[in-house]
Formats: C-alpha cells, structure tokens, sequence
C-alpha cells in the first residue's frame, strides 16, 4: 500500500513539475513578447518626433521660401549678381539641411538609418543610399541594431579623417542573402596597415572598433563577414541568410 502511495506522489510531482515548467516557459514568452511590443511603441515614439520635427522645418522654410525670393529678385534688378549668388548659395545650404524622412516598412531600421545618416550629414559627410524593404526577420532586435550600428558608425568616424568624406549605404537581397553594404572613401590603404582591422584604441584604426562584435552577430545567424577596399572606398559588407 505504502509503495502505491509513493507512486502516487511521484506521478503528482513530475506532472506539477511538467506544469510548472510550461507555465515558466509561457511566462518567459510572454515577457519576451512585452519587451518587443514596448520597443516597437518607443521605436514609433522617436519616429514620430523626427517626422514632426522634419516637417516642422518644411514648413518654416517654406514660409520663408517667398521672402528669400523677394531678396534674390532685388538682388537681380539692382545688378548686385554676385550678393544674389551668395544669398541663392545660403537658400541651398538650408535646403540641403532638410532631408526626407527614410520609411523602410522597418521601425528600428527607420530608427537608426534617419539618426546615423541625418549625423552624417550634420558632419559634411556626403551620402548616397540605395534601400530596398527587408524586414531581417531572423535576427533579434538587438544584434540588428548593434549589426547596422556598428558599420554605420564605423564608415562615419572614418570618414570624418579624409579630405573628401563620402559614404554609401546598400541594403538590398542578393539571392538567399539579406546583405548590408557600407562604403566609406579613404585616402589611403586600411588593409594594409591593419589587415586583421584589430580591434586596438591605441592604434588610430577606426575600422578595427566593433568589428570582432560585427563578425560575432553575423556568425550567429550562419551570414557571411566582408571587409574590402575597392576604388579609394572601404567597404563592409554583411550576408545574412533568409
């Protein structure tokens, strides 16, 4: 009798142990789901304010846009070219300060593009994009922001030591890849000084920071790291499979 009971007991704690492990696994997903829904509303928050703020700086140009017409117009009948050229330059200065939203169908990839290429700009840094819709849908919200951070910041801070600064974002499908391309100019060889790009502050080599953090994320979705030189660019290229 007494063996029956400890069967009984047995049975009744493995099937409250096999509940008690589901119930902690549903907790951990809900949780895991709660965290996402609260970065997907911040992530709609910060978008919202640089639209507003994007078109709130529209409109104050536009306001101002018959004024400074006027300007360049008396400019003109007077014969003063060269004051109308200076104020026309200034106009386009501020024009060019005003940049379209990018709105990718990605929140956090809207994120990141607008704040890193907006700073870019803010840095003289001429940029050039080419964006398709991809949602990197395998990858964690985390290493997709850490990824696309890292070799923005990268391309930036090196571009920030040439004489010409240029930088090129692709973001495009090639076959069963969703790849991120980031091109930077140099004036000189990276490779050649750091081949390995190791990841030392003392050297003044920007591309060696969060390289050894880029080439981790993308080996733990199974992608492809790459890092070329090609035309006077530096180039970082990242392959994640679909």
């Amino acid at each position: 009798m007494r063996k029956c009971k400890d069967k009984d007991w047995q049975q009744e704690y493995l099937q409250l142990v096999q509940v008690y492990n589901q119930l902690s696994d549903e907790k951990a997903e809900l949780e895991y789901q709660w965290n996402e829904l609260k970065a997907s509303i911040g992530q709609l928050r910060r978008q919202d304010a640089e639209v507003r703020e994007l078109h709130e700086s529209a409109r104050k140009l536009k306001h101002d846009m018959k004024n400074h017409l006027m300007v360049v117009a008396s400019y003109l009948s007077s014969g003063e070219y060269d004051a109308a050229k200076v104020y026309v330059s200034q106009i386009l200065d501020k024009l060019n300060a005003v940049h379209s939203y990018i709105e990718t169908g990605n929140l956090l990839m809207n994120h990141i593009l607008n704040e890193k290429l907006n700073f870019a700009r803010g840095q003289g840094i001429s940029v050039k994009a080419e964006i398709e819709n991809l949602s990197f849908g395998r990858m964690e919200s985390l290493d997709f922001s850490a990824l696309l951070s890292n070799l923005l910041d990268n391309a930036i801070e090196a571009c920030c030591l040439t004489t010409a600064p240029e930088l090129f974002l692709g973001i495009t499908k090639r076959r069963n890849y969703e790849t991120v391309l980031v091109k930077n100019k140099i004036d000189g060889s990276v490779l050649e000084q750091n081949p390995d790009l190791y990841t030392t502050k003392k050297e003044k080599d920007i591309h060696g920071l969060g390289v050894v953090q880029t080439r981790e994320i993308v080996g733990k979705y199974g992608g492809i790291c790459d890092f070329y030189e090609e035309d006077d660019w530096f180039c970082a290229c990242a392959f994640i499979p679909v």
